[in-house]
């Protein structure tokens, strides 16, 4: 193996594990805000990504100039899931929310195949394409905006968290919920809006992999699994973290295939996911 090859193998890892991170963001959030999983996000960024699509089949609109518009269709979504589902099982047994979310995933997926079928689908000659090489590594320019488009949203959301009044409120809402509500905070719409924001942080996600990458109705499954694994990784609840423990999966998937075969390139990633979880439950950083 060349290091011209590792180099290669590092810089995609990289591009991809930021993206990795953008999708797991939202995750993080909504199980900081009331620790329950949303087995349905992979299916919120299959609707992102079709939606960037249809938006390009329909009237020709770029993924990346639809992309404020997919944020905002999935932000709806993220906060009508609260209304419509979540907040009737809030205090349920865990068991129930389980099931709640991965019947919506399951909802969510069917309806997809049933309008769209099952092909793949792909937008064809997009704004940005194309690739520059830089020391002799090949960098794909949609990999790259897609990866930079990731980082800038990731960047407003921790300026959001940590910066504005809401952002505090919505972390005195994860620590206590019953205190915060003591102290006049609104914790159901602090949730709705923690489900928004995670719809509209995978609607980005989405906007931006729609640039490169195929569209069918099960795009979202590998995805999500490897934004769980990216949850854990940095700490569940800990929004910042999940940057770190995005790039480490996509550095740990890309060199797994080059150093193995590149069918078992999965094997790493949730190696590393098990010893974490074994050694340190609460993740890497802990909790935000």
């Amino acid at each position: 193996m060349t290091l011209e090859l590792v180099l290669q193998g590092v810089v995609g890892g990289l591009l991809m594990g930021l993206v990795y991170a953008l999708i797991a963001a939202g995750l993080s959030l909504i199980f900081g805000l009331m620790e329950i999983v949303n087995f349905a996000h992979g299916e919120f960024l299959m609707l992102a990504m079709f939606a960037s699509f249809w938006a390009w089949a329909l009237w020709r609109l770029d993924p990346l100039v639809s992309l404020p518009l997919t944020a905002l269709l999935l932000g709806v979504l993220g906060w009508a899931t609260y209304h419509g589902v979540v907040r009737f099982i809030l205090d349920a047994p865990m068991l129930a929310q389980i099931f709640a979310t991965f019947g919506l995933a399951v909802f969510l997926r069917s309806g997809a195949q049933a309008l769209w079928g099952a092909d793949f689908h792909l937008v064809k000659d997009p704004l940005v394409q194309g690739r520059v090489t830089v020391a002799g590594v090949f960098i794909g320019l949609p990999q790259l905006v897609a990866s930079a488009g990731a980082l800038v949203a990731f960047g407003l959301l921790y300026w959001f968290i940590t910066r504005t009044e809401t952002g505090l409120a919505l972390q005195a809402t994860a620590q206590d919920r019953q205190a915060a509500s003591l102290m006049g905070i609104d914790t159901q719409w602090m949730f709705a809006l923690g489900w928004a924001i995670g719809g509209a942080c995978v609607g980005v996600a989405g906007g931006l992999l729609a640039t490169f990458f195929y569209v069918f109705p099960d795009v979202g499954a590998s995805f999500a699994l490897l934004a769980y694994v990216a949850v854990a990784l940095g700490g569940f609840g800990n929004v910042p973290a999940t940057l770190a423990g995005g790039v480490v999966v996509g550095l740990v998937e890309v060199l797994g295939g080059l150093l193995f075969d590149p069918s078992l390139k999965l094997i790493g990633v949730f190696a590393l996911y098990l010893l974490v979880v074994l050694w340190r439950p609460q993740g890497l950083f802990g909790r935000f």
